[in-house]
């Protein structure tokens, strides 16, 4: 078309044509055709036989609309040669024949068991999280592409892990000959290497590399994939790799050169942007009962039913990552889609767009550091005396959490309030000077005031008061009862709305950085932090299980049972979990429920129990939002909330052995060696949730018993007990360290169905 005319071409589709296209102007034109009225054009270069009836000119648009009534054809305009080269360039092919299904395969896919539920699919979804995608955290920004690195060699202090910690000031150097150096990266299945970045120095001098070759493809049989001369002033980053076609298991950078004839190298950095999907290969074999030990409703499972839920998870992911990019742009809470989304959450771990999203919003709002930081005088004695006896300073004055807080306060009205939107490598917020002792902070001493805020906050032990009003302990804590029995819920009573924001404020600059800020919350709370939904079944039991059994009675008992049971006492009210009664309706108090009221008194009691902190969480939310996206909220999920806000629980061999105490056995009993070898092999979280299943709480302190088992002596290789009321564990004969470790597994993750404690439960709420 030229730009005196204005008829149309109309592409009717025919498989795909990759077409080249010579552009003419008027003198050209007129060689080529004499008397041609048009001022530019274009030769559209195709083979002979092609279809050549593909390209269709037309007088007008309504002809066009003539010939698609009467035909039924899908013609697309073009307008300008640019369309030309978009619709010639892109498939118009004709659907491909689809083979006949096989209805027994159908059928099998489609198959859901009746027990299954969406919390098993959730389960699923983390399973394949955790066999698949779970990252080393040593790998730093890389981990999400790279199962390991190893080096060919390192100098003491200037190791593998600085090749990815993102600091400016430090870097790898290897220690061995001249063109031995090599840097091995083990890629995660499904990555695609879009940018493979090294990052030098010039000033290096003979530890600069020179040249560096770059191979990749299965171990043993790697392949040269590129081959570099760096020039001599060359310095930041060097793209040795850009935009993979395929898959290569593993990346191998081997430096043959150094400048000067140097015998070492030294790198600065290791970057990469990759291309990661969901096609890892499936199969049976990942879903029998051993693997699945940590996921306690899929046990037992068909694996072949699993095999099948699996695939058609990940076939709905890759549906959903294809459209993603689309949404997050304009994603916003009020939108309907959002509410749809979110109750997918879980299944955003499989998305390879959240964290690639998550880390460009946060750089995106990133704000400087201060120019000069904040220096607080923290009077630890006088904290130490308040958090013995907190009655003797009610306004909390002397807390170290109040002296940060206050002392934060008079900082900004000098200077610019802090946002707390700094870099990640920021990771000292404010310098403390404790009074009375002769400490230089240089980072320590503000990590340990974070520390002892946490602890005032949320006390790891469950026998003291607690310092401030913002927690309280849940229901459970207080009767020993349920899984959760060391977590604190936001106090219904306090209203310090502002303080709530600070803290919430702390959670944010957590989330962006190093730093931790450990609040024992239980997912009740966090779910509400990311906008998931809570239910009173699968999340008030962390709360307060007792009451969550007693509604569920209530609600199945006949008349007869009801009014045997509470005659005239029962009434429309309830304790909230910081021990007030409120009542359900006015004058509740005086208003005794009838057998037939019962239901209503039920939601009426959940309701007021699910809300009881609202506000509070509502305040908490509202200052992550001030340092946080809300983007982000949007996507992670709550246990990632709590694992980037909180960190991991730490518990140690060592550790546990400070806490742990035999009865009626001796440190050379064969039971005992092979329960502390067990535990050695257990990862940190299985030490935690083994915690969880002796005493009802997930991180130290806290003092655990172990005793002998209680069956017959020459019974052998059964699943342990525990009394979480006593936090006893009554350790069995076991044939090998082995059997041990995986009894004791089972039972840390299965807790609920061998408690000696799980008909205690149901008999509080009648007492």
């Amino acid at each position: 078309m030229g730009k005196g005319r204005t008829r149309p071409l109309s592409f009717k589709p025919v498989p795909r044509v990759i077409a080249g296209l010579c552009f003419l102007l008027q003198e050209q034109l007129a060689a080529c055709k004499g008397g041609c009225e048009l001022k530019e054009g274009w030769v559209l270069v195709r083979k002979h036989g092609e279809d050549w009836d593909r390209l269709i000119l037309v007088d007008a648009t309504d002809e066009m609309e003539r010939r698609q009534q009467l035909f039924g054809v899908d013609y697309h305009p073009a307008m300008s040669w640019e369309q030309v080269v978009d619709l010639t360039s892109l498939p118009f092919a004709a659907k491909p024949r689809q083979l006949e299904q096989d209805e027994d395969a159908v059928q099998k896919f489609r198959f859901v068991p009746p027990t299954w539920s969406f919390e098993c699919d959730e389960d699923l979804v983390r399973f394949m999280y955790d066999y698949f995608a779970k990252g080393n955290r040593s790998l730093g920004r890389i981990s999400q592409y790279v199962d390991s690195i190893d080096v060919s060699s390192y100098v003491k202090d200037h190791g593998v892990s600085h090749l990815t910690d993102n600091q400016q000031y430090t870097y790898w150097e290897s220690d061995g000959g001249q063109g031995e150096h090599w840097v091995r990266l083990t890629m995660k299945k499904g990555t695609l290497i879009t940018k493979l970045v090294v990052t030098i120095e010039p000033n290096d001098a003979s530890y600069s590399p020179k040249r560096i070759a770059v191979y990749g493809g299965v171990m043993g049989k790697l392949k040269k994939l590129a081959d570099f001369n760096i020039k001599e002033n060359c310095s930041g980053d060097v793209c040795l790799l850009r935009d993979m076609l395929t898959h290569q298991p593993v990346i191998e950078i081997r430096i043959l050169e150094c400048r000067e004839h140097g015998l070492n190298v030294r790198l600065w950095g290791l970057k990469i942007k990759a291309a990661w999907h969901w096609d890892v290969r499936l199969n049976a074999d990942m879903f029998q009962s051993a693997h699945l030990v940590r996921y306690p409703r899929l046990e037992g499972t068909d694996p072949d039913l699993l095999y099948r839920r699996a695939v058609l998870i990940q076939r709905f992911m890759k549906l959903l990552d294809s459209v993603l990019p689309y949404l997050f742009p304009v994603w916003d809470p009020t939108v309907s889609l959002f509410n749809e989304l979110k109750h997918i959450k879980q299944f955003l771990l499989l998305s390879k767009w959240p964290q690639a999203l998550a880390s460009r919003y946060l750089k995106e709002s990133e704000t400087k550091k201060p120019n000069n930081m904040p220096e607080l005088f923290i009077n630890r004695h006088l904290a130490l005396k308040h958090r013995e006896n907190p009655g003797l300073d009610p306004s909390c004055r002397n807390a170290i959490f109040t002296q940060v807080y206050k002392g934060l306060k008079s900082f900004t009205k000098e200077q610019k309030p802090l946002d707390y939107r700094w870099p990640s490598s920021y990771d000292q917020w404010w310098e403390c000077k404790f009074v009375g002792e002769g400490i230089c902070d240089c980072g320590g001493g503000f990590r340990d005031s974070l520390t002892d805020i946490s602890e005032e906050l949320c006390p790891s032990s469950g026998d003291g008061p607690v310092p401030l009003p913002f927690f309280v302990r849940t229901s459970n804590q207080g009767n020993s009862t349920g899984e959760a029995r060391d977590m604190y819920i936001p106090n219904p009573s306090c209203k310090d709305f502002a303080k709530y924001e600070w803290i919430g404020q702390i959670m944010g600059a957590a989330l962006r950085g190093k730093e931790f800020l450990v609040l024992a919350l239980p997912g009740f709370v966090w779910k509400q932090l990311t906008g998931e939904e809570v239910s009173w079944t699968k999340d008030f039991v962390a709360v307060d299980s007792v009451l969550v059994k007693f509604l569920e009675a209530v609600e199945r008992m006949d008349r007869e049972t009801f009014e045997s049971e509470f005659g005239n006492e029962l009434t429309y009210t309830t304790v909230l979990s910081d021990q007030r009664t409120v009542e359900l309706i006015p004058n509740g108090s005086r208003v005794v429920v009838r057998y037939e009221d019962r239901e209503e008194f039920v939601r009426l009691v959940r309701t007021a129990r699910l809300e009881e902190s609202t506000e509070q969480i509502a305040a908490l939310q509202a200052g992550l939002l001030r340092v946080v996206p809300q983007t982000i909220l949007d996507f992670i999920t709550w246990q990632q909330l709590e694992k980037k806000v909180c960190g991991d629980p730490e518990v140690t061999v060592e550790a546990l052995k400070n806490f742990t105490q035999f009865d009626d056995m001796e440190p050379s009993d064969t039971r005992i060696q092979c329960f502390w070898e067990a535990l050695t092999n257990f990862t940190n979280e299985d030490r935690s949730r083994f915690l969880r299943f002796v005493s009802g709480r997930s991180r130290l302190p806290v003092s655990i018993h172990i005793s002998p088992h209680m069956s017959m002596s020459d019974v052998m290789d059964v699943l342990p007990e525990v009394s979480t009321c006593s936090s006893t564990l009554f350790l069995p004969q076991y044939t090998s360290a082995k059997v041990c470790e995986e009894k004791l597994r089972y039972a840390a993750y299965n807790c609920v169905s061998i408690d000696r404690d799980r008909d205690a439960d149901m008999d509080m709420w009648a007492m």
